[in-house]
């Protein structure tokens, strides 16, 4: 916290000389030990600890994999196979790679909404929302390059179709298209750039996180109710032993569910298809993402109409970044004083259905967007004939039994016909998307900045000490 005074204090000449010179051990200490933390943190709050050990974890299990892989579109597939095979304890390092994406991603959506509901991209702490924002991105990227590594059915299909998407860029698209790739085609170059980025993007990430905390460690951190610390004394208590105890518990538990998907479920995430090797002329039904980059791919396919001269595909790549680039500019959307949800009742339900909205869209990725949801009737086959007289007519069947039908009462009488569906109307994948779209970004950009300047929230406490006694003010505040 900015302003707090260390209390270090080195013991052995060694530590006195070193702290002269280099104080990192003064650093370590202040930051991690002796720091003031807010005495009613929740367990949401332990996520932040989760995520550092799961960059490390990633970190480390992919430096162990890169010695292994081969980056050739001829061997990439077989070497992670060895890998799996044939390397000591390979098929437990990449298993523990493979599902601790997801478990990170996992992480880091909690950590996300949590900073949602507390306000925690409020000021004065603008600049750790930003760089939070900073590190999803970087992990969103690393994430879709890993993805490609392992050169299945998805990984080369998927990677082909986000490619192309950049070529929808005016100006710079193509040059972009043409640098991802590295030729006119994705193949052999594309996989050793997408694997050398992949390899240099967690140490970038690793930076951004020590600015992270670096941001988070200048007002301090965030609490439930949104105020900030009054009196060190009354509204904190020292890092360690209170909160490296609490954050140890909640890494074990984290990390017994890790295990459990390890050893019991490693697949369960991942796609059937990419584990067939890449094959640029057959294409997969239907290519898909892995699940924890699904709701932006559903805001990509959910745009399907032109605006003016944008067409739908341009206008789908500017909805999905602009689903991220919404996110930081967030500080400056949400217009209300109150920090936390806990006390604007009606911005609270508006948040639970951002999450339901987040929910459904990652549901409408997964899922072909033409599929009905609710059907109204069935589909119907229209059969519009001449028979052998000459004579033209037309027949309407219902599903599943025209085609005995038509056999028996046309074609045995040696005429001619067409054939076509009636497709009953339906509200499908597509629509539900496109209602969860426009729900995302009202959200941010008018639902938000409205309630700010409307909403009536109810009595805040008038510091952190005052919560935990339950001495919370029961008057409601004044309408802003």
């Amino acid at each position: 916290m900015s302003g707090h005074e260390s209390t270090y204090e080195p013991k052995s000449g060694f530590t006195k000389w070193l702290d002269n010179r280099l104080p990192i051990v003064r650093l370590a200490h202040d930051s991690f030990v002796d720091f003031p933390t807010p005495k009613n943190l929740n367990y949401w709050y332990t996520f932040g600890g989760i995520l550092a050990v799961c960059l490390v974890i990633q970190i480390i299990t992919g430096v162990v994999l890169a010695m292994h892989y081969t980056a050739t579109v001829d061997e990439a597939f077989g070497s992670v196979e060895r890998i799996m095979r044939d390397v000591p304890y390979g098929w437990l390092i990449r298993n523990i790679h493979m599902v601790g994406a997801s478990m990170f991603f996992l992480a880091v959506y909690v950590h996300m909404f949590r900073g949602l509901y507390y306000g925690s991209y409020k000021a004065p702490r603008e600049v750790l929302w930003l760089l939070g924002c900073v590190i999803f991105l970087l992990m969103m990227a690393t994430a879709f390059l890993g993805y490609m590594l392992p050169w299945g059915q998805m990984s080369l299909h998927g990677a082909n179709v986000i490619i192309n998407l950049f070529g929808a860029i005016p100006l710079v698209g193509e040059s972009i298209q043409a640098w991802l790739m590295g030729g006119p085609s994705v193949g052999n170059q594309t996989l050793q750039r997408f694997f050398s980025l992949h390899y240099l993007l967690p140490f970038m990430i690793a930076g951004v996180v020590i600015l992270h905390i670096w941001a988070l460690h200048v007002p301090g951190n965030n609490n439930p109710t949104g105020q900030e610390v009054q009196d060190v004394e009354k509204d904190t208590v020292p890092f360690h032993p209170y909160y490296t105890v609490k954050d140890g518990f909640a890494i074990v538990v984290f990390l017994i569910i890790f295990a459990a998907f390890v050893f019991y479920a490693p697949n369960v995430l991942g796609h059937a298809d990419n584990y067939i090797e890449a094959n640029p002329l057959v294409t997969p039904a239907h290519i898909v993402p892995e699940w924890y980059l699904l709701p932006f791919y559903a805001i990509l396919r959910a745009i399907t109409f032109n605006i003016g001269p944008i067409d739908a595909k341009l206008l789908g790549v500017i909805f999905m970044f602009g689903s991220i680039a919404v996110l930081f500019a967030l500080p400056w959307l949400d217009t209300s004083k109150v920090k936390s949800m806990r006390y604007r009742p009606v911005a609270k339900q508006f948040f639970f259905g951002f999450v339901v909205a987040c929910l459904l869209l990652s549901w409408c990725g997964a899922e072909n967007p033409d599929n009905p949801i609710i059907k109204m009737g069935e589909d119907k086959l229209i059969v519009t004939y001449t028979d052998a007289a000459g004579l033209e007519g037309s027949r309407v069947f219902e599903e599943y039994a025209p085609a005995s039908q038509f056999r028996e009462e046309t074609v045995t009488a040696g005429g001619t016909a067409s054939l076509g569906i009636q497709v009953a109307p339906a509200f499908r994948f597509l629509h539900l998307s496109q209602l969860m779209t426009l729900y995302y970004f009202a959200y941010f950009l008018i639902i938000l900045p409205w309630l700010g300047l409307r909403e009536r929230p109810k009595g805040e406490p008038d510091s952190i000490h005052q919560s935990i006694l339950g001495n919370e003010a029961p008057a409601a505040a004044p309408a802003e």
